[in-house]
């Protein structure tokens, strides 16, 4: 069990570390071949063709039509009871700090580890703030907090779990979040169809799996009571009408997604194979990335950096890397390349 300080004054506002950021890599690693391949994200490399956009998607502020049927849309692709139960927004990242704020102000409990913008969220919010291992003690939490598929992982909580959990809080007066940032990939573990419950609330991201992470835009999933509180949070005008548009036709493009699955589960075994090959050993993952352990990966990192190749590494593990998927030929082979010549112990 680690304990957050739930103190705003110790948290320090600087911006947490993510992937992605190829301004930094460029200065750490000055004369790395260009261009740099980012895998540093899991962001899917195969992202959705964009659709022609009307001049007025632009010019004119969107409307409530407009907004309602990117929910009804969203409702159907997720499995949601109906579009009452969906609040579109810009990016789920904005939603962290509005969804901790509808949980009763006390102890926030975070699966982990995971993605570390829900414990800064929490604090913000003036949770006290705790990251625990245990699925079960986040049964005592007023808010719950779990990333399934998990970040970076690939861990998955199962949904009768979950819905006891879910149950036992709201005996308390608690609140589950669930996080299915990664859920495109993995939808048959999704809570989705649940939100009319009382005490569910669902995060799905649309840029990670669609690879459109610069359109911004993202769901909660909650009950209708919920989602107009929710909504009116965010105020009007939450989401940008290209994002709208976008949104709706790549959501109801099932085809797509069942093309973009099977590829990404061939591409994965591809990736499987470089890491296995290079004596890295696989610890988790989704379809959308790997997570490995090494002895060695702080060199590794360094290895790949100098050949500008971009992976995920972390403060709290010095062992783990985590790797996107390349796109293209010419990534896959560069990055087999340097995997060949990074003589690992």
């Amino acid at each position: 069990m680690t304990f957050i300080n739930p103190h705003i004054e110790a948290l320090g506002l600087a911006p947490l570390a993510h992937g992605g950021d190829l301004v930094a890599a460029r200065r750490l690693f000055p004369n790395a071949p260009e261009p740099f391949i980012d895998l540093s994200t899991g962001i899917n490399p195969y992202s959705y063709p964009l659709p022609p956009l009307p001049t007025d998607c632009f010019t004119r502020l969107p409307d409530r039509a407009a907004v309602g049927a990117l929910a009804a849309t969203a409702a159907r692709a997720y499995g949601a009871p109906s579009e009452g139960c969906v609040v579109p927004a810009p990016g789920t990242q904005i939603l962290l700090t509005q969804v901790a704020a509808l949980a009763t102000r006390g102890r926030a409990v975070i699966l982990g580890p995971t993605y570390a913008e829900h414990a800064h969220a929490a604090q913000l919010i003036g949770h006290e703030t705790i990251e625990v291992s245990d699925p079960n003690l986040l049964r005592s939490a007023n808010l719950a907090v779990v990333v399934n598929p998990n970040n970076p992982d690939g861990r998955i909580l199962h949904k009768p779990l979950l819905l006891d959990i879910a149950a036992e809080l709201h005996r308390r007066g608690g609140l589950l979040v669930v996080d299915e940032a990664f859920a495109d990939v993995a939808s048959q573990f999704s809570l989705a169809e649940t939100v009319e419950r009382p005490n569910i609330i669902v995060l799905r991201s649309f840029g990670k799996f669609y690879g459109l992470a610069g359109l911004r835009l993202g769901f909660a999933l909650l009950q209708p009571r919920l989602a107009l509180r929710l909504q009116a949070m965010l105020g009007p005008w939450s989401v940008s009408g290209p994002a709208i548009v976008i949104g709706q036709a790549a959501l109801a493009d099932v085809d797509w997604k069942t093309r973009t699955i099977a590829e990404l589960a061939q591409a994965v075994v591809r990736l499987d194979r470089l890491l296995v090959a290079a004596g890295l050993e696989i610890v988790g993952g989704t379809l959308l990335y790997r997570l490995t352990r090494c002895a060695d990966a702080a060199v590794l990192f360094e290895h790949l950096g100098r050949a500008g190749i971009l992976v995920r590494r972390f403060s709290e593990n010095s062992e783990w890397l985590r790797w996107g998927i390349p796109h293209g030929d010419p990534s896959w082979l560069r990055l087999e390349a340097a995997l060949t010549t990074a003589h690992l112990a």
